[in-house]
């Protein structure tokens, strides 16, 4: 019995979503309260669903159900490991708590009616990407994510954000199709893409190299990989801020558990070895770190900066795979976990400052933690976790990604993650100090526009807080439930497959 009510999990942390979106369709122009009030039910409860599955999972067992199946070797299935876990219970965490902040965020915002279904169902879909039993049922959620999501980029429906939407979904399309042909190529040469299987390609060729190829667009694009992170700078910034937190603190996280699927599932650490496409990788995942820090630099918009700084981010993560040394994996997955809580927060409190004020270039932001202390002491914790300083989780996933770098005998990259971390406090310290130290910020700015400057409602505050908190503590206590979740997948990736 107990068996059973494990298998229909998933099914159920899947599919509630959608069923809810449905729900709070139908009833949106009725009652708003009641349309915030199930979003934010249906968020919870769908956390405390994957939450239900830890003990199940944290004693070594997976839970995988076939649905059906349409060849043999392939069919809808779900499949929960370690791994698939530890993505799941971070993205409903976030999304959870998103939920809460959107309802004040979106009550001044047009379009409430359909953000909230296409929220829920995306949250749906994300996890359906994270519980795939196979590429087949995988490429159909993270089609599902991507096309549905293109509805929050153009969600302000300005000329940008149709422009940044545009862009977004041609990426996706190639992005789609490069998948698509990826699998087609696994599936001819291993007659199946389940994630039971164990290694699916046992040895280099020609097809598998064409096949890691279009893995790698596929999953790199949504990754933010370079060169296919060009949607991700316009994308972000038009999104409504709660969407842009998800984007980039959940829906990056996509493409980067999919390319480690790839190196551990399809091929493995000899393959990819023998092959040389490690080195492949480790030449994106450098150009990535600091082609995304640089850029930073460079931009006025806060938005736009915390964007870039997320192209930067998703190279750690990138670099981590390309490593392929367990320790790098234990920073890799912490550091997928850190990203999603250090960026959630950033770009939640940014999102308070716009709702606020309207300000959105930096230079503007002068004296502003003085009237918002709470939301730029938020800001400010997330900022230097990204940073890296101890004791925050930013610098545990770093200190982790050196280490493997060293265990690996690449000191190369230890550098690298060095000259990105100047780069991000070149990039953020100048915001947190200007936002506390510089003189007080006028009430009257620019052309006689007045701008009332106070803290975002409690809906907003206490989110953000949640979120900045757990840099803190995850960071202050290594051995934390989120570290050992990282050390038990990579254990699980290196030592425990079928």
């Amino acid at each position: 019995m107990e068996s059973a009510i494990f298998n229909f999990l998933p099914i159920w942390v899947v599919m509630f979503p959608f069923f809810m979106s449905m729900i709070i369709l139908i009833i949106s122009k009725r009652s708003e309260k009641l349309r915030d009030g199930l979003s934010v039910a249906t968020a919870v409860v769908t956390f405390l669903s994957v939450a239900a599955m830890y003990p199940f999972i944290i004693s070594g067992e997976i839970i995988s159900y076939t649905i059906f199946d349409i060849l043999p070797g392939l069919g809808i299935t779900v499949r929960v490991d370690i791994l698939s876990f530890s993505l799941a219970a971070i993205a409903s965490f976030v999304w959870m708590l998103v939920s809460i902040y959107s309802i004040d965020y979106m009550s001044h915002e047009h379009g409430g009616d359909r953000y909230f279904p296409i929220f829920i169902f995306t949250l749906g879909s994300t996890l359906g990407i994270f519980m795939a039993g196979d590429f087949f049922t995988l490429f159909i959620f993270f089609e599902l994510m991507s096309l549905i999501s293109y509805v929050l980029v153009i969600h302000e429906e300005t000329k940008e954000a149709l422009r940044a939407g545009y862009k977004y979904l041609i990426m996706t399309i190639i992005g789609g199709l490069a998948l698509f042909f990826a699998i087609i190529l696994t599936f001819e040469l291993a007659g199946s893409v389940s994630l039971n299987e164990g290694t699916l390609i046992h040895a280099p060729s020609t097809l598998a190299f064409f096949a890691f190829l279009s893995f790698l667009v596929g999953f790199g694009m949504k990754a933010g990989m370079f060169p296919l992170h060009v949607w991700l700078p316009d994308a972000h910034p038009v999104a409504p801020s709660p969407a842009s937190a998800l984007l980039s603190g959940i829906m990056l996280k996509t493409g980067a558990y999919g390319l480690i699927r790839v190196v551990f599932h399809v091929f493995n650490v000899s393959v990819v070895k023998e092959a040389g496409w490690d080195v492949l990788l480790g030449v994106l995942a450098v150009i990535t770190i600091l082609l995304g820090s640089a850029v930073a630099l460079t931009q006025l918009d806060l938005k736009r900066r915390l964007a870039y700084s997320s192209v930067g981010q998703m190279g750690y993560i990138i670099l981590g795979i390309a490593l392929l040394n367990e320790k790098a994996m234990v920073g890799d997955v912490f550091h997928i976990f850190s990203h999603a809580l250090m960026k959630s927060t950033l770009f939640l409190a940014a999102g308070a400052i716009i709702w606020k004020t309207g300000l959105r270039n930096i230079n503007d932001l002068h004296g502003i933690g003085k009237k918002m202390p709470v939301t730029m002491g938020a800001f400010t914790l997330a900022a230097l976790a990204m940073i890296g300083i101890p004791p925050l989780n930013g610098f545990l996933s770093k200190w982790t990604l050196g280490l493997g770098a060293l265990e690996a005998g690449a000191p190369f990259y230890v550098v690298v993650l060095l000259i990105s971390s100047l780069l991000n406090g070149l990039y953020y310290l100048p915001i947190i100090i200007a936002a506390f130290f510089g003189g007080e910020h006028e009430e009257e700015h620019g052309e006689g526009v007045k701008v009332k400057i106070s803290e975002a409602s409690l809906k907003m505050i206490i989110p953000i807080a949640i979120l900045a908190l757990s840099c803190f503590a995850f960071g202050l206590m290594p051995n934390n439930i989120a570290f050992e979740l990282s050390v038990k997948a990579a254990s699980f990736l290196f030592n425990g497959l079928p």
